[in-house]
């Protein structure tokens, strides 16, 4: 019997049943284990179509989870402070070394992926696509001094893409986890998260903060303080959101972000320039009593957007450490009274609810308004993640929920409401 057989009778007959659970906080629903279990056999049976391996190959089963922002937004290339989390919606690699100078990586409905480890340099026409992320995955460990592998995998994912999860760092700390595992697993979940971030500034294109990477490869919900990115300090938050009253809830707006990649980086651009006049190229370098002292002259180099864009960074980085201290110490109420602050500050300041560029279409503030309607004074609502399109976040009261899902869904359409749990693992090795 080979070894992918083995596996699937290992998954067959519930020997992995308790790490499924674990994994995707299924508090012992016999349905949604079941589902668990089908979809890891399922992800074995697809890599053996695809790549036929040898019968003593050394076949494993890797996760990568989407992440949700719960503090902070925008905040981490500041070098700021940010409260996140992983979530039990991930990317679900089968594995196994191919004996080749090549990475090899279908993810299911997309085409193959191939990544030749002698060109490791960047490629132009690879901007934005999967390629990217594994190529410069690969060139950061390359470049750290480690001797890497070919492998093949089967990607079979939950993270949507535009889902506001990020599904571009579980991609990363997927592809991360993989590589680390078969190349002698020296590196933990925050040198992963920090070469995975690499990938998408330099590979990718994308000039996003760490806090995704760290999200998604960490695990748990997480306080990270970005001070000093080269060596953040990150602090697990020890609270039990199923005991809350409150349901997480993720809403797909139905809006697309493509060709916004302008858009965030208009927002870093515009707090460097706040920064810049300081000499300085992070505002976390800036005492906010010296920024507030020059307004009159930041509105004139740097236009009002900046200047309450800043507003918004001082703000939200206050309240992402509040909000981990208020979970801390048990005190759900102040965390959502913070969350909403953070909201209604993205929304007025920050201004990343819609895009210039498409001024007709609003879907994530016409979520926001819809939502706040159901809430109806209670719980918590704000955008989620980037912004601009995507997704928003809310906390919901448990006798709420029914109604809250059904109201967003009636607009939004149906499906478009996913309850969440946060997950105490981050990107990890599931089954050898």
């Amino acid at each position: 019997m080979s070894n992918s057989e083995k596996l699937i009778r290992s998954l067959q007959e519930g020997e992995h049943d308790e790490v499924l659970r674990q994994l995707y906080a299924l508090d012992g629903k016999d349905a949604s284990l079941e589902k668990a279990r089908k979809r890891a056999i399922r992800a074995v049976e697809e890599f053996v179509k695809q790549f036929t391996p040898s019968a003593n190959a050394d076949i494993a089963l890797f996760s990568g989870p989407g992440r949700t922002e719960i503090g902070g937004n925008h905040t981490d290339h500041q070098h700021g402070r940010v409260l996140c989390g992983s979530v039990d919606l991930d990317m679900l690699a089968c594995a196994a070394p191919n004996g080749l100078d090549m990475i090899r990586i279908c993810s299911e409905g997309y085409p193959l992926v191939n990544v030749a480890l002698s060109q490791l340099f960047p490629r132009e026409e690879e901007r934005n696509t999967s390629a990217a992320l594994v190529r410069g995955v690969a060139a950061k460990m390359v470049e750290l001094g480690y001797t890497l592998y070919g492998f093949d995998a089967y990607v079979t994912s939950e993270v949507l893409s535009g889902s506001g999860l990020s599904s571009s760092a579980a991609y990363e700390v997927l592809v991360g986890n993989i590589l680390n595992h078969y190349c002698g697993g020296a590196l933990d979940a925050i040198q992963i998260a920090k070469i995975s971030q690499y990938a998408e500034n330099i590979y990718f294109g994308k000039p996003c903060g760490l806090m995704d990477q760290m999200g998604a490869s960490v695990g748990g919900a997480v306080a990270i303080d970005f001070d000093d990115p080269s060596a953040p300090v990150v602090k697990k938050v020890g609270y039990d959101f199923s005991k809350c009253g409150h349901a997480l809830c993720i809403i797909d707006t139905g809006s697309c972000h493509a060709n916004l990649t302008d858009d965030y980086a208009e927002i870093t651009r515009e707090m460097g320039a706040v920064a810049a006049y300081f000499g300085k190229q992070f505002l976390r370098d800036i005492a906010e009593e010296d920024f507030f002292a020059a307004i009159p002259s930041l509105r004139v180099c740097c236009g009002d957007r900046a200047v309450l864009r800043a507003m918004h960074y001082y703000d939200d980085d206050r309240r992402a450490a509040a909000e981990a201290e208020a979970l801390a110490d048990g005190n759900f109420e102040r965390f959502l009274a913070l969350v909403n602050e953070s909201g209604m500050s993205s929304t007025a300041n920050l201004q990343n609810i819609w895009s210039i560029s498409d001024p007709k279409h609003q879907a994530v503030s016409l979520a926001l308004a819809l939502g706040r309607k159901l809430l109806d004074g209670t719980g918590a609502i704000r955008v989620h993640g980037g912004g601009f399109a995507g997704t928003i976040q809310a906390f919901v009261p448990n006798e709420k929920l029914a109604a809250f899902k059904t109201g967003m869904e009636t607009v939004l359409g149906p499906g478009k409401c996913f309850v969440l749990h946060i997950r105490p693992q981050g990107g990890c090795l599931v089954i050898s």
